[in-house]
């Protein structure tokens, strides 16, 4: 039986970048775009022509997309004007885009107080505007803004608003539940009921996440005959957030229920780049990766029990739903005190230490890690510091260099200008392993942290070009005694990036004292660094 096709809609750079926070530069439109026509979504609506210089900029040059439809979001003609004579409307008349897409209301309560109009105008602006688009030679569809709710409040009126796009040739019109309040079963009665106005086949579905039922609603219209579905990628959208495509794509290709019914363009090549773009989004507006997002998180395919560790070791099938290598994901089996031999032996191998299953040294590195893990220490985010421990354990880890001693002074004065300023200072007295004399380091910094990272960073003798391009990236401090006040014991995560690879780690560090605890963590990444790079041990010189 011929399968259904599914159309994929991303507006990441249009509705996306109403995320509180998210501000899209030029070059940044033009690389999430890229990575969206790859990934294989039907259509990337890239904002609003004329809305601001940067989506004037994006819309002035037509993306070369390999089969993605570039589309132009705005809103039909103004009432009181015709199509000649709104500039906004004739904006995307002019822009060179494959589609169109206008929103208009479909709410009746809107349409009285936010527009002022009579609801025969509304139809008849939103007639004459898809028109329009339709004679332009580019595809039209129309978001019918607030569908759910109008619905709710006048079904009659609603279905007539998408009976008015699609008599005028939309391509698709499409049920938007703006405020995101709507629930699954509300959707699906609503979504038959559509079809009365317009068929299956030229429905799409527009869902918000403020009740969390985002990615659950768009499903849900999908089995109950839409077919085309709008998202964002990550979620990212006003408020809480749009129906997150890069949960419901793999949902769809990877469940039977969806996958023997329906096709999209995202063929399983394409799908390991989910997480790939997942990430690139984030690296574009300056987010960590939420680790615990479906599919693409880094905890997606993590497990921490050692029974469970023990039985994916055997049939990875037992605790894993989808294969996480379909979704350009990783499995990750955790260290932690609520682990054994499994866990450790599983993480070994990931890391590709290739250490036999009876090897004598396997309890003792569970010995470590558990101990070390009632004094503070997290392995489960910490890589980085696992492997070192581990390959530590194992006599594979060079002394590159000893720290003899560091101060870091901070204080508080006016500065010539008598503006009252906060100044940090380190020094680091560093020994690199066959160098006779010391290096010392003096820096200053935004913060004793940063003084530290740097003065520890800016010179390490014969090891320096292997650390050049590595930057401290995120610092997080976690208080681990809560009732101890200023004298409680903290535990620093500190990630690091090595600018020309890409590559991130993270480390960590325990300890009474912030600093103290930071620079453990400072130096694990160093460490780490330069064991990955193969970096070489040098013997004593006398």
């Amino acid at each position: 039986m011929a399968r259904e096709r599914l159309y994929l809609f991303d507006t990441t750079l249009r509705d996306g970048a109403q995320t509180t926070g998210v501000d899209f530069k030029l070059a940044d439109k033009k690389r999430i775009a890229q990575v969206l026509d790859d990934l294989g979504v039907d259509y990337v609506e890239g904002g609003y022509p004329g809305a601001n210089q940067t989506d004037s900029d994006f819309f002035a040059q037509k993306p070369n997309f390999s089969s993605a439809k570039f589309t132009a979001f705005g809103m039909t003609k103004r009432a009181g004007r015709s199509v000649e004579n709104d500039a906004g409307f004739q904006a995307l008349l002019q822009s060179d885009t494959d589609a169109v897409c206008l929103v208009a209301k479909s709410w009746d309560y809107h349409v009285r107080v936010a527009l002022g109009i009579s609801n025969e105008e509304n139809l008849e602006g939103i007639a004459q505007s898809i028109a329009a688009v339709v004679a332009s030679g580019r595809e039209a569809m129309l978001d019918a803004e607030h569908f759910f709710d109008g619905y709710k409040a006048n079904p009659k009126y609603a279905l007539a608003v998408l009976r008015a796009a699609y008599d005028a040739g939309a391509r698709w019109v499409v049920l938007c539940d703006t405020n995101g309040g709507t629930l699954p079963h509300e959707v699906e009665k609503i979504v038959h009921a559509a079809q009365e106005a317009v068929p299956g086949d030229r429905l799409g579905i527009h869902t918000h996440n403020d009740t969390e039922n985002a990615v659950a609603n768009t499903l849900v219209a999908v089995r109950a005959g839409c077919r085309q579905v709008q998202g964002t990628l990550n979620g990212l959208g006003e408020r809480c957030g749009n129906a997150n495509l890069t949960s419901i794509i793999p949902t769809l290709l990877l469940k039977s229920e969806f996958a023997e019914r329906f096709e999209t363009r995202v063929t399983p090549e394409r799908l390991r780049m989910l997480t790939h773009a997942s990430r690139v989004l984030d690296e574009v507006v300056n987010h960590s990766p939420y680790r615990h997002a479906p599919y693409v998180g880094e905890s997606a395919f993590a497990t921490k029990a050692g029974i469970h560790a023990s039985a994916i070791m055997k049939e990875p099938e037992t605790y894993e739903h989808v294969s996480p290598e379909a979704v350009g994901n990783q499995r990750r089996v955790l260290i932690s005190d609520q682990g054994g031999r499994s866990n450790i032996q599983a993480e070994l191998e990931r890391l590709g230490i290739n250490v036999g299953k009876d090897d004598p040294r396997i309890p003792q590195m569970l010995e470590a890690v558990k101990r070390r893990e009632a004094e503070g220490y997290a392995y489960e985010s910490a890589d980085a510091s696992f492997e070192l421990l581990a390959r530590r354990e194992l006599g594979e880890v060079p002394r590159y260099f000893s720290v003899d001693s560091f101060r870091v002074m901070v204080e508080r004065r006016h500065n010539a200008r008598g503006d009252l300023v906060t100044v940090s200072e380190a020094t680091v007295k560093v020994f690199v392993n066959g160098d006779p004399e010391p290096l010392w380091s003096v820096a200053e910094g935004n913060g004793p942290v940063n003084a530290l990272d740097s003065a520890l960073r800016k010179d390490l003798g014969r090891y320096q070009s292997h650390i050049a391009n590595v930057e401290l990236v995120d610092y997080k401090v976690r208080i681990l005694t809560p009732g101890g006040g200023t004298q409680a014991v903290t535990r620093v995560l500190v990630e690091s990036l090595d600018r020309d690879t890409g590559e991130r780690w993270l480390t960590v560090g325990v300890s009474p004292n912030i600093i103290d605890a930071s620079f453990e963590a400072l130096l694990d990444s160093i460490n780490y660094k330069l064991m990955k790079d193969g970096a070489k041990e040098h013997a004593h010189v006398a």
